[in-house]
């Protein structure tokens, strides 16, 4: 798969998280957006794992002398793999903030 058809499928995906997340606020009220939301935040952790474990496979090949592995291959996949985990990380950061909003408001 050339990165070009990796950046497309990574779009793809971030686009079908969007359109998710959108229709989680409109349907707020029933309970199985809760069930979504935690399905879609463990496919966005798996997602990110398998980047990661794709990047250091492709590191450890171009360092052994692999000729199928190029630098620019390996480039390529640590720069996804970082991205997805910058991401994450913000999720987190902001599911932490809410947490602590809600936590603050006083009944």
């Amino acid at each position: 798969m050339s990165s070009v058809e990796s950046l497309d499928s990574l779009l793809s995906q971030l686009r079908t998280l969007t359109q998710q997340a959108q229709g989680m606020k409109s349907n707020g009220s029933e309970m199985g957006g809760l069930g979504d939301f935690a399905n879609t935040l463990k496919q966005m952790v798996d997602g990110v794992n398998a980047r990661q474990e794709t990047a250091n496979t492709l590191q450890n090949q171009f360092a052994s002398g692999d000729p199928q592995v190029s630098l620019s291959q390996v480039m390529v996949a640590s720069q996804k793999a970082d991205l997805s985990f910058q991401t994450m990380l913000q999720v987190r950061n902001k599911l932490v903030s809410a947490y602590q909003d809600i936590m603050n408001i006083s009944a």
